[in-house]
């Protein structure tokens, strides 16, 4: 009997938050199991929403400034107090997100981190003693340069001119000068919740990678990758703590390289979920599940990646759960995820991508409602064959 269903799913980008997603789901699990006990845990990999699930999960608030976005106007943002007072959540994606970046002007050659700087500004406004970092969702590929710049740092050209905003700068980078710093960051723990697997620079690098989802052109690509070389380069002699690698090490590549450029002013970079999910009491609510529904809005080879698909799949496996993901796409290797037990597409037909971001959450329920049917309904098939007589 499932009697306890615990529904555990991540945002999908551009169209449901992690909490609209969850509520989809719950929707059409009430569909077939109007009895069942729902759990719902809407998940946060420090992309969008990672502030406020932070600031609700501890009982924290959020707080408003006005911050430049990511093609340099200002607009609307927040950061998080958490709830023990002595942490600020910073979620670059309420700054410097892909969903803040109009599809016209979708060159991460130009976009900035300006904003992350003035959000971890603001937050030192506020007497905390650590500060934590979401990467994910991000519209950038500047290394973290415009954060830097926002809290004090000057990156100089050869004539000794500053830089202006964007990625493709980075490769008339010579020098930073860093006695501008603001100097409360030495007494603040600088803490970034990214995903390990993505680095800085070479063939895996983050511009190769992520550049084309966020407008490059092969063109840009190759000249961002050349910019963030010569940045880690650069931030590495001038900047960067002894023995930082910040060209390969695990999460230099979050967030467009904003790991990398915060990694040089001393912050510990950490995998997303062990930062993240430990507020969420995540385990404990798995364990005594009697299935557990994730999502994503792409299930492929990418998942076991760091992805939340593949971390819910992984500890609910460690309590012998049974995982159910649901996903916008189900690419290659979908069905080779870890610890996930069936998977399901929500898009039951053909249709373009731009109605089914419109669509999402219908999609999404209905998609629940028909893959739990299939569940009940084998779960009432015999175990053995019945005899012919």
């Amino acid at each position: 009997m499932l009697n306890r269903v615990v529904v555990a799913p991540s945002g999908f980008k551009e169209s449901l938050s992690a909490e609209a997603a969850a509520d989809a789901i719950a929707a059409g699990v009430r569909r077939v199991l109007p009895d069942a006990g729902i759990d719902p845990v809407p998940l946060v990999d420090g992309g969008e929403g990672t502030a406020a699930a932070l600031a609700a999960a501890t009982g924290g608030r959020l707080v408003a400034r006005t911050a430049t976005g990511p093609v340099g106007e200002r607009l609307g943002t927040h950061f998080a107090l958490l709830g023990d007072r002595d942490t600020a959540v910073v979620e670059m994606a309420a700054v410097a997100g892909l969903s803040l970046v109009p599809r016209a002007l979708r060159d991460p050659g130009v976009t900035t981190t300006h904003g992350v700087g003035e959000l971890i500004s603001a937050a030192l406004d506020t007497g905390v003693r650590r500060i934590l970092v979401g990467c994910g969702d991000s519209g950038t590929s500047d290394g973290g340069a415009g954060a830097l710049q926002a809290l004090g740092a000057r990156l100089l050209d050869a004539d000794g001119r500053e830089l202006p905003f964007g990625g493709r700068e980075l490769t008339r980078l010579a020098r930073v000068d860093a006695r501008g710093l603001d100097p409360r960051l030495r007494d603040v723990e600088l803490r970034v919740a990214c995903n390990p697997y993505n680095v800085l620079c070479g063939e895996r690098g983050v511009a190769r990678v992520f550049g084309p989802q966020k407008g490059a052109t092969p063109a840009r690509v190759e000249q961002l990758s050349a910019g963030l070389e010569n940045w880690a380069y650069v931030l590495t002699r001038d900047l960067a703590p002894a023995g930082a690698d910040l060209r390969q090490g695990p999460g230099t590549g979050a967030s467009g390289g904003l790991g990398a450029g915060l990694a040089a002013l001393g912050a510990r970079l950490l995998p997303r979920f062990e930062v993240l999910l430990d507020h969420l009491d995540l385990d404990a609510r798995l364990a005594r599940a009697d299935l557990v529904i994730t999502a994503e809005g792409a299930l492929d080879d990418q998942t076991p990646r760091g992805k939340v698909p593949a971390e819910v799949a992984r500890r609910a496996k460690l309590s012998g759960r049974p995982v159910l993901a649901l996903a916008g796409t189900l690419g290659e290797g979908a069905h080779e995820v870890p610890g996930v037990d069936a998977c399901h597409g929500i898009v039951p037909a053909p249709m373009e991508l731009a109605e089914a971001l419109v669509r999402g959450a219908e999609l999404l329920t209905d998609a629940t409602e028909r893959a739990l049917r299939m569940i009940v309904l084998g779960a009432r098939l015999p175990t053995q064959p019945a005899l012919v007589r």
